[in-house]
């Protein structure tokens, strides 16, 4: 019965209890309600719950760990976003499914209900569909457009780094990454961390075919992927991409790793093998030959985890009434949420638990100031 009627529901912020309750809070007291917001839209974000609303839209084609199980089976793990945005961050969320999967539907649906939201949270799209549909909701709509797989699985990492180059004397500009996983995770991964200083030098992504690089037929996504990383031209296997290399980041399939593959890596290795419900190599394997590793995982320390994220996210959105996600937010995010661990920082403590109840609103707080410096 755990979960009978879903994790959400609706609840009521004022009284209605008598038929002048009735007489205010809807008919007649409504019209006077509507026609302010008809002759002032400003009044919409001040007198009805677009303000502190989010809509999780996800067609159900790459839920977590299960692939493409369709819009149905989406509902539940959309309903649980919801109520972890209300847990954490008192965010009113709720969860929109579609059927069709055409871009250009999806586009349609989400600013056909706009309206009634102050922010969308795009969630489980597959690739490279959630590229099209994210860019384009970014560019078409005046309310901000977060795609969780992409801006928080991004943020997460890039934080998580921040402290994981701390604790091993090392800075962006001289650090060598590998990304195994070239989807929405690895390319916002790989996106973001250049803008916070790595350098393409030192940066490869790959895919399941291996390292993407110049002299591959690629399209989209890839391409520019090939285009605008890898700067040493490293091709053949993510095996081959990782002898030497100071970090991996492995947001792809489990036990893609070998113990042996950690340990032809840089002294004091960062291993981030993040696939679930399997990491890329053994956690424990890993940690014989690294000197920090995380997972996606909650039973083991250093849980990567985009819950880290999104709740801190919308509510600096929200709050501030931004009208678009930025670069400059995503990373005010990520330093945020590694300067929340302070001076618990250790090997088992990269990153703050999402019951630390300073998270949101640091990371709130990072998100309006950034929202408020750009104008």
């Amino acid at each position: 019965m755990t979960h009978s009627r879903g994790k959400i529901e609706v609840t009521t912020r004022v009284t209605l209890d008598t038929p002048d309750d009735l007489a205010e809070h809807y008919t007649p007291g409504v019209a006077e309600q509507a026609k302010r917001i008809a002759g002032d839209p400003a009044a919409l974000g001040r007198e009805t719950v677009k303000a502190n609303s989010v809509a999780i839209v996800s067609d159900g084609s790459a839920l977590l760990g299960l692939g493409d199980r369709g819009p149905a089976a989406a509902l539940p793990v959309m309903e649980g976003k919801a109520a972890l945005l209300k847990r954490f961050a008192d965010v009113d969320a709720w969860p929109i499914c579609p059927v069709s999967r055409e871009p250009d539907d999806l586009v349609r649906t989400v600013k056909d209900l706009a309206t009634s939201f102050g922010a969308i949270n795009l969630e489980d799209i597959a690739a490279p569909r959630c590229f099209t549909v994210e860019r384009r909701l970014h560019d078409e709509l005046d309310i901000p457009v977060f795609h969780d797989d992409q801006h928080g699985t991004a943020v997460v990492v890039l934080g998580a780094l921040h402290n994981a180059l701390k604790l091993t004397g090392r800075e962006p500009a001289g650090t060598s990454v590998v990304i195994a996983g070239a989807g929405a995770a690895g390319s916002a991964i790989a996106r973001l961390l250049l803008r916070a200083g790595y350098q393409a030098d030192g940066l490869v992504v790959c895919d399941s075919e291996g390292v993407l690089h110049r002299d591959r037929d690629l399209i989209g996504e890839k391409q520019w992927l090939a285009e605008n990383t890898n700067g040493g031209g490293a091709t053949g296997s993510v095996q081959d991409a990782l002898r030497g290399a100071d970090v991996f980041v492995g947001v792809s399939t489990g036990s893609l790793l070998e113990p042996d593959d950690v340990a032809a890596m840089a002294d004091h290795a960062i291993v981030f093998a993040l696939a679930n419900p399997d990491p890329e190599v053994d956690p424990e394997a890993a940690g014989r030959h690294a000197e920090i590793v995380a997972t996606g995982r909650s039973d083991h320390p250093n849980q990567i985890n985009n819950v880290l994220a999104f709740p801190g996210m919308f509510r600096g959105l929200l709050d501030s009434g931004a009208p678009r996600v930025t670069g400059n937010m995503l990373l005010a995010a990520a330093r945020a949420l590694a300067d929340v661990v302070g001076e618990d920082l250790e090997p088992g403590r990269i990153v703050p638990s999402v019951f630390d109840d300073a998270l949101v609103p640091a990371m709130a707080e990072a998100v309006a100031g950034a929202a408020k410096a750009a104008g």
